[in-house]
């Protein structure tokens, strides 16, 4: 089923997506919000530019963006998978506990930002270029991958990376100089959390045209919490 997105308000294109039992190609998106929100089993292709909270609560659907996408995608899923052939804005998956994120090229600031993982669900975003600041800010739980392709000469993440993490952990693709917070602490991937995150790497690889033994061809670090220095006793850590 196709949507022409071109001079409708975001809550008409919902009340469209959410009342169809079909597949869903929304065309001509003007930045509308909500778009596939608490979508699921189904599927919505998205043909330019999504607005912000995109698949927002996700609970089992696939939404793929073919452009960009605004702040907030994935904000608080549950399980399935977004697709953004572009670049996110902020707060890409905002306290999202399942499911998987897969980014083309850069996301903004704040990616990750209270991701925690909830009983048996292990949420994974895996990021193709950079990210701004505060990435992983809070992160209770889940991992975060980010490969740093093309991104010139500009570092994988911007400042305060990891503030306040108490859970999970980053893997950063040959980072150089990262200005980590000091209840964090970075160090070379070892050969078994390789193995964990390949299949998400090859994902990303087969989603997005890339050669995959050459992103795996370069050194991995993990960022995660120093051991007996975390603030988890501010938080509640599901």
């Amino acid at each position: 089923m196709i949507v022409d997105a071109q001079n409708r308000d975001y809550r008409e294109v919902n009340e469209i997506i959410r009342s169809s039992k079909e597949n869903i190609e929304v065309i001509n998106p003007l930045g509308q919000r909500f778009l596939g929100a608490g979508l699921r089993e189904r599927r919505v292709n998205v043909y330019g530019i999504a607005g912000n909270a995109l698949g927002c609560y996700l609970d089992g659907g696939t939404v793929e963006v073919f452009g960009d996408a605004q702040d907030a995608v994935g904000d608080t899923m549950n399980s399935g998978r977004i697709i953004i052939h572009g670049s996110t804005g902020d707060a890409l998956g905002y306290a999202m506990r399942g499911g998987r994120i897969y980014v083309e090229k850069n996301a903004g600031y704040r990616a990750g930002i209270h991701m925690k993982a909830y009983g048996d669900k292990c949420p994974v975003i895996v990021i193709g270029g950079r990210t701004g600041s505060f990435l992983g800010e809070y992160q209770a739980g889940g991992l975060i991958i980010v490969l740093g392709l093309d991104r010139g000469e500009y570092p994988i993440s911007g400042y305060f990376t990891a503030a306040g993490m108490y859970g999970g952990r980053i893997f950063l693709r040959d980072p150089g100089e990262v200005l980590l917070q000091k209840e964090v602490e970075m160090r070379s991937a070892e050969k078994e959390e390789m193995e964990e995150i390949k299949e998400h790497i090859s994902e990303w690889c087969t989603l997005f045209h890339m050669d995959e033994e050459k992103v795996l061809d370069a050194p991995f670090y993990v960022v995660s919490p120093k051991k007996g220095d975390t603030p988890r006793q501010k938080y509640v850590a599901n």
